[in-house]
């Protein structure tokens, strides 16, 4: 059976244990590196409660990667649990009672934390099928806690909310969760393992399984067709042939779920460390088509002489490539600049054309894109400012395109680090992952085109703030030199001014005034 222990990323000592053998390691190992299961199973079992480590934060510690999010699962209701919490902390909130759900933050009093653990992401939402609704603790000198009553609760067919019922048992709160690698529990005082629906064996195939048939699963919450695609893309595992056949067969069934918790889903799959496998798979079995259907649009049927390239898979891969290029930089995963590696080209499909001679264009897909980009995120309900962060990122993504053959003008570098504006380095990275091209010496054209771009933005900074260009003269001086009051008139000056700085650099006060004199002296509005 030690073969089948590479999913649960085995030590080298561990290696020769067999999968029992191992269980038993890291569960003496969770509860020596967290005291605080144990005293927490001591605190509830002392007032004849059942207290249960469950879900994800079980999965994870069996896979060596829990965090400091700890989520429980008890027989005893959201009353019950706060009052027990309050006498080991302050910090409690009850923002998911209506989940039957109360959180507290705990300090560790020894400072004793999973060694050398890599924390692993926030699971869920208020419900409990996955892991805590809370972000990691601001220190980690403490952990967050989440302890939720046994729950039994289904969607009906014409509600996009749950009907939340409190349960009896900790196997009636278990057969109801997402996947039976998430259907797992450790009592927290008796450090028992209950494992009904064999989880821990299908950890150990990399396998994605529900409790219950997955037609009824997905039907009781239909949003768990899409942890399916997040936990493929999070944990590296495969979905079973009948939970693949049921996704593609109840893929409509995700228009029951509102737009944020879709959201906030489709978030968490992208910022996993592979999202490419879980994106396929919503596309593969429909779903995308109703949450993020221009994503499916982009499998354009090929022409004859292959005269244009597979935009869904260059997609994938332009999205592969920000990734890296994000880890490269030493920067955190990104949502705005995954989804517009995602987006970049979903202006595509409507703007195809087949030329004379066979040629295929593509003219203003990023206009286009960028269009389509704001619609779909306004319809998934992302915040404005970042609706218009992504999709000025898909816009620009092309306007690189050519300098290497043309050369830029310093003002045409001005005007493209103006124009991105707080998004430059995320559309240095979308650009340069844009690069798909087999072609070797063309891919090294554009990257040594793109390196000296990048060279030239950071001299043009260290030279006049780039980042920071503004005209010459502000208002004030505008209105005090042409002598006019406030009006559309110093907008129009003012901007001839930006530009001027763009296309020649700066410029002194009194060169400035002249330039704006002559200027002046051509508009029609001198006379007012």
């Amino acid at each position: 059976m030690s073969g089948t222990l590479d999913c649960l990323n085995p030590s080298a000592q561990e290696r020769s244990l067999t999968l029992p053998q191992l269980l038993e390691r890291r569960i003496d190992r969770l509860f020596a590196t967290i005291p605080l299961v144990a005293e927490l199973g001591e605190l509830f079992s002392e007032h004849g409660h059942d207290l249960y480590l469950v879900g994800g934060s079980v999965r994870d510690a069996l896979l060596g990667t829990l965090g400091h999010d700890l989520d429980f699962t008890t027989d005893a209701h959201p009353d019950e649990i706060e009052k027990l919490l309050r006498t080991r902390t302050h910090a409690v909130w009850d923002i998911g009672r209506a989940f039957g759900t109360i959180g507290a933050k705990i300090p560790v009093a020894d400072s004793t934390a999973p060694e050398a653990e890599t924390p692993a992401a926030s699971d869920g939402s208020a419900d409990p099928d996955s892991g805590p609704d809370t972000e990691p603790a601001d220190s980690p000198d403490a952990w967050v806690v989440e302890i939720t009553t046994y729950r039994t609760d289904t969607y009906r067919s014409d509600s996009r909310k749950p009907t939340i019922a409190f349960g009896s048992s900790l196997e009636e709160d278990l057969i109801r969760r997402d996947f039976t690698v998430n259907a797992m529990a450790v009592h927290a005082a008796t450090r028992q393992f209950v494992d009904p629906h064999a989880g821990l064996a299908d950890i150990a195939a990399a396998s994605l399984r529900t409790p219950f048939p997955p037609e009824r699963s997905f039907s009781d919450d239909p949003l768990r067709m899409m942890r399916a695609a997040r936990f493929t893309s999070q944990l590296g595992f495969a979905v079973t042939d009948p939970v693949r056949e049921a996704m593609t067969g109840m893929a409509d069934r995700i228009e029951i779920i509102s737009a944020e918790r879709v959201r906030d889903e489709l978030s968490k799959l992208l910022l996993t460390d592979h999202p490419r496998e879980g994106l396929d798979l919503l596309v593969s079995t429909g779903i995308a088509g109703y949450v993020l259907p221009e994503l499916p649009a982009l499998r354009l049927e090929r022409d004859e002489h292959h005269r244009h390239k597979d935009v869904y898979q260059h997609t994938l891969t332009v999205l592969d490539q920000s990734i890296a290029l994000e880890r490269s930089r030493g920067r955190a995963p990104d949502l705005t600049g995954r989804l517009a590696a995602v987006m970049h080209d979903v202006g595509k499909p409507a703007t195809r054309r087949f030329e004379p001679g066979g040629k295929v264009t593509f003219h203003h897909h990023d206009i286009v894109g960028a269009k389509l980009t704001r619609k779909r995120l306004r319809a998934l309900a992302f915040p404005s400012q970042f609706v218009k962060d992504v999709a000025k990122l898909v816009e620009l993504h092309l306007r690189f395109h050519g300098y290497g053959e043309q050369g830029w003008t310093d003002s045409a570098v001005r005007r493209y680090v103006r124009d991105a504006g707080d998004q430059l380095e995320r559309l240095h990275i979308l650009t340069r992952a844009d690069c798909t091209t087999m072609n070797r010496r063309k891919a090294e054209r554009l990257e040594f085109a793109y390196d000296d771009l990048e060279r030239r933005i950071a001299e043009l900074a260290d030279q006049e703030q780039l980042k920071a260009i503004r005209p010459d003269l502000d208002g004030e001086q505008i209105m005090e030199i042409l002598a006019i009051k406030p009006g559309p008139v110093v907008g129009q000056a003012y901007k001839f001014l930006l530009n001027l700085r763009l296309d020649e650099g700066p410029k002194s006060y009194d060169e400035a005034a002249e330039a704006l004199r002559a200027w002046w002296a051509e508009q029609p509005e001198r006379q007012g």
